[in-house]
């Protein structure tokens, strides 16, 4: 299954959006999903995860206090708040599950699987 991820759009630095990321048929109850992001001419990097079930949350630390991970009472959306956005954050971001051999706290692309299409970020100066 491929996790369709939502949400994105231009924004001025210091203003918000908040992704959604989902796959259909299916809940993340029983998974973790993280978000990743890619900028032109970078690789893919770590956002934030969460596990569904306990709500345990870890962030990329340039993000810390300003993005939010969350997912809503069914386990079917994970959501990514993000605020006081800046010009770095442009980046189209994906979200995926997490392996279920991958450790708790994982960063790498590689522990994730079942990536979308994502949504484009783009923050102006």
């Amino acid at each position: 299954v491929q996790l369709q991820a939502s949400g994105g759009g231009l924004v001025q630095a210091g203003g918000s959006l908040r992704l959604s990321c989902a796959a259909a048929g299916r809940t993340f109850s029983n998974t973790a999903v993280g978000w990743f992001r890619q900028a032109p001419g970078k690789e893919r990097e770590f956002v934030s995860a969460i596990a569904a079930s306990s709500g345990g949350t870890y962030y990329k630390h340039s993000v810390l206090g300003r993005f939010t991970i969350s997912t809503d009472n069914t386990k079917n959306t994970v959501f990514l708040q993000m605020n006081n956005l800046k010009p770095e954050d442009t980046a189209r971001y994906y979200c995926g599950i997490k392996k279920r051999d991958a450790y708790w706290g994982t960063r790498l692309e590689f522990d994730f699987r079942s990536w979308g299409q994502g949504t484009q970020v783009t923050v102006s100066s």
